[in-house]
């Protein structure tokens, strides 16, 4: 058996690497990364898998039995990068891929989530049996601005009283390893979110609480949430997408209480206040 990682070097991929490396033989692992030295770190074998280079593509899965497709990072471009893999997995004979979606992405309002549908029912049409993973929001796309939240004295975003159920990505890596190592998964799929859910006025009050400091939640218009986020150096378009993503979850958007998650990986997600402990450190 032979489990090859997409995005290998980025940062679920070397999660989801170092866990597998705990349950598999390494020299079962292949990490598929644009520019393997980068991958040196890793202890397995990588290969130069380009998702924009098909030509890559196919020797790159050579020998692979499952293939964990982590979505692409390039917005606008997945739906063509992520339909190069399958073709080339279908050409390398590879048996099963698992396939890191969005949550809901059936009916989600997200902008994000029009490239993974397509994904899916490429997936869907290919042949070849999958597994759909449908990642829900990263605790730490929130508590990445906790210091910044500190420094200037509120947390600020879009999403009003919106319940957000976050996991970490050490939450999702493991779902990722429980699914590329075990029975059962093949046409399964699975949205994946944190046991607890929070408003972004709870997150505050949670950093107050740690800090010591009072922190309040400042909700702002989308328009306003987008022009700090620039002003923070975030690129415009990437900042006008975090806000108008905030708007989603303030209509439920990153909402799931089906506790999918802690059951694929056999344990409670990790709790908020330990994410926000960890990222005070």
């Amino acid at each position: 058996m032979s489990i090859a990682i997409t995005g290998a070097t980025g940062q679920l991929g070397r999660l989801v690497i170092e866990k597998l490396k705990a349950t598999v033989p390494t020299d079962q692992i292949v990490a598929l990364v644009r520019t393997p030295a980068k991958a040196a770190d890793l202890g397995v074998e990588a290969r130069e898998a380009n998702y924009s280079q098909p030509e890559t593509l196919v020797a790159a899965l050579a020998g692979v039995d499952t293939l964990l497709l982590i979505s692409s990072s390039e917005v606008g471009q997945r739906i063509t990068q992520h339909r190069n893999v399958i073709e080339a997995a279908k050409k390398a004979g590879v048996q099963r891929i698992i396939y890191t979606s969005v949550l809901h992405a059936d009916n989600s309002p997200l902008s994000l989530a029009e490239e993974h549908r397509a994904t899916e029912a490429d997936l869907k049409a290919s042949g070849v049996a999958y597994t759909l993973l449908r990642n829900g929001w990263y605790t730490e796309n929130y508590t990445g601005s906790i210091h910044g939240a500190v420094a200037g004295g509120a947390l600020l975003g879009s999403a009003k009283d919106g319940k957000i159920s976050s996991a970490t990505r050490a939450d999702f890596a493991d779902a990722a390893v429980a699914a590329l190592t075990g029975q059962g998964h093949e046409g399964k799929t699975y949205e994946l979110a944190g046991d607890e859910s929070y408003t972004l006025t709870e997150l505050a009050a949670e950093i107050s609480r740690q800090t010591g400091k009072d922190i309040p939640y400042r909700n702002l218009p989308v328009a306003d949430y987008a022009a700090a986020l620039a002003s923070f150096g975030i690129p415009e378009g990437f900042a006008q997408g975090i806000a108008n993503w905030d708007a989603n979850a303030a209509e439920g958007a990153l909402f799931d209480e089906s506790h999918q998650l802690s059951q694929l990986i056999g344990r409670p997600t990790t709790p908020l206040a330990t994410a926000v402990a960890d990222a005070l450190k």
